[in-house]
């Protein structure tokens, strides 16, 4: 006999698997830039200081609405550190969407984002989108690599750039919805070329509203 927990197992699944969407959404960029801080803002509104090195990958899922749509995003933290390179990359394949940090602090992660992008476009599918987003804006004494700088490389690479703070929490949820609006912006112009592992009740990828675009960089 099942027991209540495992209806309630059972419960939970379902409600899981009720979405119209699945995004899956990387984020990218050397060690240290402050990749899982950034995740458990959006996730659980929540900041550590302490800098804990993620050791291969992890992931959180956070359900959110666009134009009437549940959006069930599986959100994977990457290691930034060379030896999970062949870890991570095998991630890679089939996401939708990747967020490319780097640490406004440290020349060396603003340096990295040409590789990070170079791996982006073997490893993933043509369709992926990506948002360069430079990390620790709250820090503007220490800062090295100025605002004008990660737009001009944002602009020479295609992505579209946010500065953020995901201590202050500032562009931590306004970078990861202007990813998705980007996400479906591409499915309503070209829905063949949607994964279809995006879809959960298998109606199609097809969105018809236009997102409105939003450039917002840090305001600190």
């Amino acid at each position: 006999m099942a027991s209540a927990n495992d209806a309630r197992y059972g419960q939970k699944e379902s409600a899981d698997q009720n979405f119209d969407y699945m995004f899956k959404i990387l984020i990218i960029g050397n060690s240290s830039v402050g990749k899982t801080s950034f995740l458990f803002r959006y996730a659980d509104d929540s900041f550590t200081p302490a800098f804990v090195s993620t050791v291969g990958i992890d992931f959180k899922v956070k359900t959110i609405y666009r134009n009437d749509k549940r959006i069930k995003l599986q959100i994977w933290d990457t290691a930034g550190q060379e030896r999970y390179r062949t870890i991570t990359t095998a991630y890679y394949r089939g996401a939708m969407g990747f967020i490319l940090m780097y640490d406004i602090t440290n020349e060396d992660s603003f340096n990295a984002v040409q590789d990070w992008s170079t791996q982006i476009k073997t490893y993933s599918w043509d369709n992926a989108q990506v948002l360069l987003a430079g990390n620790k804006c709250d820090m503007e004494d220490e800062r090295v690599v100025a605002s004008e700088r990660g737009r001009q490389l944002s602009e020479q690479l295609g992505f579209e750039f946010f500065e953020a703070s995901a201590k202050d929490n500032i562009n931590v949820k306004q970078a990861f919805d202007r990813l998705v609006d980007i996400i479906c912006e591409r499915m309503a112009e070209n829905p063949e070329s949607a994964d279809p592992s995006t879809t959960g009740n298998r109606q199609g990828p097809q969105l018809s509203e236009q997102p409105q675009r939003s450039h917002t960089d840090c305001a600190c």
